[in-house]
């Protein structure tokens, strides 16, 4: 590691195999804390490149701990994390409510390391019992319309480095690593990235692959719709800029869709809304990431059709139904 480092150190940047074969030893725990933590705060200084987040990358799935799902027809929707916003569970909100809608989906969370709650925290809260038995995630899947795969249970890298990450505090490169590495691979990904270098790398990269994808980056830094400003969504075919209004809903204020400081007060937060408590601006911002998921599997009529599909399955209280489905099996 001590070469790794000082050849980093002197502004230069791994090749894809050379960030592999880093990624498969820090997986493996040949490097001490220390090592480490310098390692991941070269990161912080500097953008990953391609070829590095492609290397770490190829390293993680190939270590992934297998699952075989029943159906290849589901859909992630997550963020990279660490923009900072502390919003309520957006990613996670909107996977219950288009589960509530019947598409099936496989979602990839981890804790929060540079937040106070990421989606497994919330999880974790609410009663869900962790599971890396394909048996067990296709139950869930059957019965819920979701499953929920935690990162760490599938990723021995992720779990060698889980606690230094949560001592850091900080957004990481691992953050950007999340949401390429779902076990399950979804056919549908709906990524959320922090900022727009980096959703041109995930472009490139995703671009290669067969499987549909649509980036969403908030302008003002959201890794979400968040419509407190203009939001970009990049897919295979373009991309564009949205308006709230053109979203289908009026603008939010940053403070409208805070989420809370503990992960008892955000697991309180999260059941509130899919009960059908949620204000107004909560459920909007809820319900155009619901519906943007839907409408981008091109399966269910046009992005308005998508957002009566999304509302009928918070205010029936069908996205509850899954969450309930989902933790008392």
């Amino acid at each position: 590691m001590k070469e790794i480092l000082q050849y980093l150190f002197n502004h230069q940047t791994l090749s894809k195999s050379e960030a592999k074969a880093t990624m498969i030893e820090i997986a493996q725990n040949k490097f001490n804390s220390a090592e480490v933590t310098a390692f991941i705060s070269v990161f912080l200084m500097r953008n990953i490149t391609l070829q590095e987040l492609e290397g770490f990358r190829e390293a993680l799935l190939q270590m992934t701990v297998p699952v075989q799902l029943d159906t290849t027809d589901t859909m992630d929707i997550v963020g990279t994390g660490g923009d900072g916003k502390n919003t309520i569970n957006i990613s996670t909100l909107a996977s219950f409510v288009v589960a509530g809608t019947g598409q099936k989906v496989a979602k990839h969370g981890n804790y929060g390391a540079s937040a106070t709650t990421g989606s497994s925290n919330v999880m974790e809260q609410l009663g869900y019992q962790f599971k890396n038995s394909s048996d067990q995630l296709n139950e869930d899947l059957e019965r819920a319309n979701i499953c929920f795969l935690h990162a760490p249970y599938f990723h021995p890298a992720l779990q060698s480095v889980g606690a230094l990450r949560k001592s850091l505090g900080l957004r990481t490169f691992f953050n950007l690593l999340g949401p390429l590495v779902n076990p399950a691979k979804a056919k549908y990904s709906v990524i959320g990235v922090y900022n727009l270098e980096i959703a041109r790398i995930y472009q490139y990269l995703l671009q290669k692959e067969e499987r549909e994808f649509i980036l969403v980056h908030g302008l003002d830094g959201y890794d979400e719709i968040s419509l407190t400003q203009d939001t970009k969504i990049i897919t295979k075919s373009g991309e564009e800029i949205y308006s709230a209004e053109d979203l289908g809903f009026d603008s939010v204020r940053p403070e409208d869709i805070r989420g809370g400081e503990t992960p008892e007060e955000s697991a309180r937060i999260f059941r509130n809304i899919l009960e059908g408590k949620g204000s107004v601006q909560q459920n909007s911002v809820i319900l155009t990431n619901a519906a943007t998921s839907l409408f981008h599997t091109q399966k269910f009529g046009t992005y308005e059709d998508c957002i009566l599909m999304a509302k009928e399955s918070l205010e029936s209280g069908k996205a509850l139904r899954s969450l309930e489905l989902l933790i008392n099996d």
